[in-house]
């Protein structure tokens, strides 16, 4: 296995993906390799959602661990990601949480490969610490032109931030498409709400 190089420390070789400011930005988002899982419904309280994230982390810090085990060097674990959308984008509420619709991710270096996950995954299945494990994925996220901005707090109180983010768009003359795309720079399973800081993401297009 080869070792790894500063390509692997994404933070370093896309720091703009990882940091925003408190009012929105537009940047370029490049095609990026995730490990997924897909859900559907309410995701506070729900155990498909709290299995999906626990078998993100477990099989990106298997692989992880893998690289160091044969002599590379590790990274750094990225953070959790979440895709939100709903069949149909103009009822997408904050309101009726029940109806949507959701990939969570996790960004991988580009060492990691599709036969290396299955490894990790069948590595995290021994110690039975991926329930959701069925549903993993490796695969390539390309949003391109984006705007984004950086929400304080819980995600109950996302809405302002997400108008705000939605009325610089529509100011300058763009197009929301795709989905959703929130980037969670605190473990969400370990950081007060208070303290929470959450990129939200839209990728656009010209009007």
């Amino acid at each position: 296995m080869p070792t790894t190089t500063t390509a692997n420390d994404l933070r370093r070789t896309h720091p703009d993906l990882y940091r925003a400011p408190d009012t929105p930005v537009r940047i370029t988002v490049p095609p990026l390799t995730y490990l997924m899982v897909d859900g559907a419904g309410d995701p506070r309280g729900a155990p498909a959602y709290a299995d999906a994230v626990g078998a993100l982390y477990a099989v990106s810090y298997g692989l992880r661990f893998m690289v160091k085990k044969a002599g590379g060097e590790p990274w750094t674990v990225m953070p959790l990601e979440g895709l939100w959308w709903a069949p149909d984008m103009a009822g997408f509420s904050m309101d009726h949480r029940e109806d949507w619709l959701w990939t969570m991710l996790i960004a991988q270096p580009p060492i990691a490969t599709a036969a290396m996950v299955h490894d990790a995954v069948a590595a995290a299945v021994r110690k039975g610490s991926v329930p959701a494990a069925a549903g993993l994925r490796l695969e390539v996220l390309d949003e391109g032109d984006a705007v984004q901005v950086m929400h304080h707090g819980p995600y109950a109180d996302e809405a302002p931030t997400i108008a705000a983010l939605h009325a610089f768009i529509a100011d300058a003359g763009l197009v929301r498409r795709g989905k959703h795309h929130e980037v969670y720079l605190g473990d969400p399973r370990r950081t007060a709400p208070e303290a929470m800081r959450t990129i939200l993401r839209q990728p656009v297009s010209a009007g």
